[in-house]
Formats: C-alpha cells, sequence, structure tokens
C-alpha cells in the first residue's frame, strides 16, 4: 500500500515508530509537514499539493495533527477525503474530539461516566459553576490546553472562583470539574485500536501533583483494566467516532470516568509500559479497513 502520514515533526518516537511498522510490512509510507501541504479546491478534481507536487495514488492517510495546527491540519485531511483517500481517523471525529466541550457533551448523551462538569460564560457564575462541580476543590481546565498545560486545582472555593475570574477576566474558555480525590494523582490511558482496547498503563503524577501526565513528570505501568473500563473505553471512541485513539479514564467512587479522548494518542509511553507493538498493530488495522472513498463522511462536515 501507498501510505502518507501527516506530521509536523517525523523525528517524534510516534511517528518513526509508524514509520518503521508500515515500512516493515512491505508499505511505502511518505511523511508529510501538514502546515507546508497546500491544496487546490475544486469541484471535480480536488487535489493536494506538496513541495510543487500533486500527492496522487494513496490508500491511506495517517493524520497525526498537532493540537496548535488543528483547524489547518482538518483543512488538509478533508481534501484527502474529498480525493478518496482513506484515513485512520476521519476529520469529523478528530475535530469532536479536539473541542473538549463538544466531545464531553457527545460523550454525555451517549451515557458514557463523566466527571460532573459545569460551563458558563460569565464569571458573575463562578458560585454557581464551583456548586454544580461539586464544591471545593475543583478542577478548572481550558478547553484549548494539551499535556495537562492550562490545568489547574481550585483547593478552596475562593482560589477556585480567583482562577475561574482571572481565565474569564483574558476571554478564555474553560470547564470546571469535580476533582476526583480517590484517583490519587492517577488515570488510565486505554488505546483503542478498531473498538478493541489493545493496550492500557497506568500514569502516575510526579510528587505533589494532581496531573498526571507523562510530559509533566509522571510514570507509566502496565495495568490489568476491569470489564467496566474496558466498555466505558470502547463505548467513548464509538461515540466521537475514532478508529484509533487513547481513553483517559479515572477511577471514581461511582465508577470509571472520561477525562479526555485524545485523537493522536502518544505510542512511546504505553509502548514502553506494556512491551506491545502498538504501532504494528495500527498498521495492521489499517490494512484490513483502507478502501478508496469509505470516509462515512467524505471530507463533509
Amino acid at each position: 500500500m501507498k501510505l502518507v502520514m501527516m506530521a509536523r515533526n517525523p523525528n517524534l518516537y510516534s511517528h518513526k515508530r509508524l514509520v518503521e511498522a508500515a515500512e516493515s510490512r512491505g508499505h511505502q509510507i511518505d511523511v508529510i509537514d501538514t502546515l507546508k501541504v497546500y491544496m487546490n479546491i475544486t469541484s471535480h478534481q480536488p487535489d493536494v499539493r506538496y513541495k510543487g507536487e500533486r500527492l496522487t495514488g494513496y490508500d491511506a492517510v495517517i493524520p497525526r495533527i498537532g493540537a496548535s495546527v488543528t483547524a489547518y491540519g482538518l483543512a488538509v485531511l478533508r481534501q484527502f477525503e474529498m480525493m478518496g483517500v482513506w484515513p485512520l481517523n476521519e476529520s469529523v471525529a478528530i475535530g469532536r474530539s479536539r473541542d473538549k466541550l463538544r466531545s464531553l457533551q457527545l460523550l454525555a448523551r451517549a451515557g458514557v461516566g463523566l466527571p460532573v462538569t459545569a460551563y458558563a460564560h460569565s464569571s458573575r457564575l463562578s458560585d454557581d459553576v464551583i456548586e454544580i462541580a461539586g464544591g471545593a476543590p475543583v478542577i478548572i481546565k481550558l478547553l484549548e490546553g494539551t499535556q495537562g498545560i492550562g490545568v489547574v486545582l481550585g483547593e478552596t472555593h475562593n482560589s477556585a472562583k480567583s482562577v475561574i475570574e482571572a481565565f474569564r477576566g483574558v476571554n478564555v474558555n474553560i470547564l470546571v470539574q469535580e476533582f476526583i480525590k480517590e484517583a490519587g494523582g492517577s488515570d488510565i490511558r486505554c488505546l483503542v485500536i478498531g473498538e478493541k482496547v489493545i493496550a492500557s498503563m497506568k500514569r502516575q503524577g510526579a510528587e505533589g501533583d494532581f496531573r498526571s501526565n507523562l510530559h509533566r513528570g509522571g510514570t507509566a505501568a502496565q495495568i490489568k483494566i476491569t470489564p467496566e473500563e474496558r466498555s466505558t473505553a470502547v463505548r467513548a471512541a464509538r461515540t466521537l467516532g475514532l478508529n484509533v485513539c487513547g481513553v483517559d479514564l479515572l477511577r471514581s467512587n461511582h465508577g470509571p470516568v472520561v477525562m479526555e479522548v485524545n485523537s493522536s494518542p502518544g505510542l512511546e509511553g504505553i509502548e514502553s509500559a506494556t512491551g506491545l507493538d502498538i504501532a504494528g498493530k495500527t498498521i495492521e488495522f489499517l490494512e484490513k479497513n483502507a478502501k478508496p472513498f469509505r470516509t462515512k463522511t467524505r471530507g463533509q462536515g
């Protein structure tokens, strides 16, 4: 097969592993810088161009779109979809996952377990918002934040209110969520491929940090998840329409709750923790499912 991967940095562990896995299985794979792609948007012959050449003949595209380039990355991916190239994750599904508010609303509608979450435009409603989330301590989270950046713990009502007012003062959109104290600063990353959890790891935050992100000094170890946790992760992926994703869960007193669904999950932490060939399983899924014009939305929506 002839594959193309959209990735700004080809030297990241995850990207190198996907290239290795594809090539070891006999595929050709090209890596293109998402922001250096440009498009010819026309009615009957849309195309994608890169370094002066038309990108044609691809069987599938692997979108590794960074959060900072989501809008342009999705435009490029939609163009590939319109050309009939099969996407590992569809543009509409990635867009859902990147909009934290929309993703939570979709998951809530599907009955997937979530932390109690409040959202409001006006900082004058801070007191009510904090109470909706169960009262202090609460988690205050930027809608656009990634890797633990823009996530603050409001330990008291007054400190939480001050943070909310500060964020809203600079016109930043935030969510306020209940603090799952019983999680103990840890979460579970479930790697879902094709509606199956193929790997899971427990991430523990650094000493004194309530965030468990590995980029912020957290550690990871393989963990056996419960049937309910497995079902929750699969339902979350299915609800957003993602073929491959990382679903982050917390173990709460009222069952597993989804914190976030990542449409471009990193592979280094989970491959190291589990010893599994996640990149190879990703390419295997692609081999079985990639067919021209099989995209459900074909770039629409």
